[in-house]
């Protein structure tokens, strides 16, 4: 009781006690959750319709595309450029794709499994004819094959054969991959096919459209170009200014957030004394090779861009600047040292020899090995003979577990090669020199091919040739010399206003970039410019960013911020001039129209100052050019169209670049006749594009995030 006595005693204490804890664990959970949601939020690449993509999962889609490149294209690294490329071509996908499948679900629209299964039957998707599931013989896609593949993969033993469950899972993946995107492919025509089809054409429709192609107009033309008034004989007013904003301000909506920067970019070059050293090198290569040197050697010395691979090779494997050169050159023949302007090299070529040979060889081959290479080369004697005598090539390859079918070898399949080991190019060699229907049994370490070429395709001249190309590169020392310069410039100018100042003491030059989007790959067309644009996107205004070496490690460059533009409306100030520039326009045309009041005539109108000329063939359905403006005046085929004959214009014409009086001198319809259905089709076609540019619509709702430049 005592004890009860001194916990009432001290309650409020207590409560307040158990108040704080409570509020300590509310807060701390609240500030979990807040932290969670921060982190969740990092990792996001962006939104469509509040449908939320992560890194991971667009690094997975990613991995998707690059999958299909390697089954497509057998390829297993892209350029920046062509990395930067999939990157848009994947989000501008998934934009897409969420958004049909939003409005699709709204109207009930969807493909079914069996309308999946109707288009695999046809075989006619564009998409499937990219496929392995390709029938040779009728070019087509073949479902058949499809089925037969899927079975064998759900056989597959990875255990027993590795290689080939992982081919098969490769072409598997690319298979779901084609799928997914023949249902969202297919989700996409439907509905656009929906709208195309609410847009009807109609015979009244049509005549309409054919007489405005049909009638044309001759007339004399008086133009007035608002550049023939003084801007500042023309008073505008804030109230003029605002007025004009408030007409026009649906053209100044932007659907996301941009900025406007300043910055300095520098290119570090070569010194003369850098260009003095590589010269050095390549009189050395030079001398080398016409000293007879073996030309792998000095190539694999000077670290040429070049390789050397020890066959002839076409002029389409060559760099351009290479391949124009040996035009001019003798065999045995080694060059001078020359510049090559274009990618910035400096280059030596010695022309070892020239000869015709094919671009394609279609040919055979069995592979012989045994427990021994004696053994091998036995056999392959054995079977050697065997073909000479006339065995059947296939029949013999079978023995060996063989198809022995034909292949073919192109030069793009090994021309490109950065290098080739001696047995591969002994490889080529022979099957590039041998002839139609030679046998020949090749050695190898491992043991024996027995080829046979079929077929030698497109003879052209090959070159054997040692090349070495060196970029003009700058030396350390170099490099140094500039860094500590631009760093130094960076560090005493801090504030925009000070680099704008001080820039051209140091040699540099202060530019200026407005309107730039995060969903841009590059600063100043520069590459390797990610962290850069993402300091853009997170500083504030006023502030100078650090230094950043960008480029092929060539550039360095510092940014300043100087202006938002938020998603929404553009502030009025931002569109300022080109307000001014409209509310110009409108009131030189009131003077205009006032000094060319009561005029009739078109020689009334060049007594006032008018420019007159003779304007032919003005229809209805093509804006007229106006030579005298340089404008293409929409307004003008209008008016000059519902004129008749010998009339001359009741108004004064506004035009886009100036004002405009008219007599038509001669209407007359072409010799074109009226086919209903034919201008019907005509309108539908326009229907079906006016209807493919829907998404441009759909985007502006669907409140599309994108945070790409946080990540890539």
């Amino acid at each position: 009781m005592a004890a009860l006595g001194k916990i009432r005693k001290r309650g409020a204490l207590l409560i307040a006690v158990v108040g704080l804890g409570l509020f300590a664990f509310i807060a701390e959970e609240a500030f979990r959750s807040c932290e969670s949601t921060q982190n969740e939020r990092r990792q996001q690449v962006g939104e469509v319709l509040g449908k939320k993509i992560s890194v991971q999962q667009f690094q997975q889609l990613m991995e998707e595309y690059q999958d299909v490149l390697r089954v497509t294209q057998g390829r297993d690294n892209l350029t920046e450029e062509e990395s930067n490329q999939l990157k848009d071509q994947i989000w501008n996908q998934f934009v897409s794709n969420e958004i049909i499948a939003d409005e699709c679900e709204k109207l009930g629209i969807t493909v079914t499994d069996e309308e999946l299964q109707n288009i695999l039957r046809e075989g006619t998707n564009p998409m499937l004819a990219n496929t392995p599931f390709v029938n040779q013989q009728t070019g087509r896609f073949d479902v058949n094959q499809l089925t037969k593949f899927l079975d064998d993969y759900k056989k597959m033993n990875a255990a027993q054969n590795p290689q080939a469950a992982e081919q098969y899972q490769r072409i598997y993946n690319y298979w779901k991959f084609i799928e997914k995107n023949l249902r969202s492919q297919t989700l996409a025509m439907k509905y656009q096919s929906m709208l195309a089809n609410s847009l009807l054409s109609n015979p009244v429709s049509a005549k309409m459209q054919f007489e405005g192609q049909q009638e044309e107009s001759s007339i004399q033309l008086a133009a007035v170009p608002y550049s023939s008034i003084n801007d500042n004989k023309v008073q505008v007013s804030d109230a003029d200014l605002k007025a004009k904003y408030n007409e026009l301000k649906e053209l100044f909506l932007q659907p996301v957030e941009t900025r406007d920067i300043k910055y300095v970019q520098f290119q570090m070059i070569a010194s003369q004394n850098d260009r003095t050293e590589l010269m050095k090198q390549m009189n050395e290569a030079s001398e080398n090779l016409k000293g007879g040197e073996d030309p792998s050697k000095v190539v694999r010395k000077s670290k040429s861009l070049v390789s050397y691979l020890g066959i002839p090779v076409s002029k389409k494997a060559l760099p351009t600047d290479i391949s124009n050169k040996i035009d001019s050159m003798s065999v045995g023949q080694t060059s001078a040292p020359f510049e090559t302007k274009s990618d910035n090299t400096m280059n030596v070529v010695k022309l070892i020899s020239v000869a015709s040979m094919p671009d394609s060889v279609e040919f055979r081959q069995i592979q012989i090995g045994g427990a021994s290479v004696d053994e091998a080369r036995t056999r392959a004697d054995s079977v050697y003979n065997a073909l000479k005598a006339g065995a059947d090539f296939e029949a013999m390859a079978k023995k060996y577990n063989q198809e022995g079918k034909s292949q073919w070898l192109t030069s793009s399949m090994y021309e490109r090669s950065s290098s080739l080991d001696e047995e591969n190019r002994n490889y080529i060699k022979t099957l590039t020199t041998m002839g139609a229907n030679e046998l020949k049994n090749v050695e190898f370490t491992q043991g024996n091919i027995i080829i046979q070429v079929l077929n030698r395709k497109a003879m052209v001249n090959k070159y054997d040739l040692a090349v070495v190309k060196k970029t003009i590169d700058f030396s350390k020392e170099t490099r140094n010399a500039a860094y500590n310069k631009f760093s130094q410039f960076v560090s005493e100018n801090q504030t925009i206003e000070a680099m704008e100042k001080n820039a051209a003491k140091y040699g540099f030059k202060v530019e200026q970039r407005n309107d730039l989007f995060a969903s841009e790959h590059n600063i100043a067309n520069l590459r390797n410019t990610t962290e850069a644009l993402r300091w853009v996107f997170d500083a504030k205004v006023g502030k100078v960013s650090p230094l950043y070496e960008c480029g092929d490690a060539d550039h360095l460059l510092v940014i300043g911020l100087t202006k938002i533009h938020p998603a929404g409306y553009r502030s009025f100030d931002d569109v300022k001039d080109m307000l001014k520039a409209e509310v110009l326009k409108d009131k030189k045309f009131e003077q205009i129209k006032q000094n060319y009041a009561g005029v009739n005539s078109i020689d009334a109108a060049q007594k006032k100052g008018a420019q007159v000329s003779d304007v032919n063939q003005i229809t209805f359905a093509a804006p007229v050019f106006v030579q005298a403006t340089g404008a293409s005046e929409p307004a003008l085929s209008g008016a000059v169209s519902s004129a008749k004959q010998g009339e001359f214009s009741k108004n004064i014409v506004k035009g886009n670049a100036g004002a405009y009086l008219f007599k038509v001198v001669e209407k007359k319809k072409n010799d074109a006749k009226f086919d209903e259905k034919a201008v019907e089709q005509q309108l539908s076609q326009q229907a079906m594009q006016a209807a493919g540019r829907f998404m441009s619509e759909l985007q502006k709702n669907a409140k599309v995030v994108d945070n790409r430049y946080m990540f890539f």
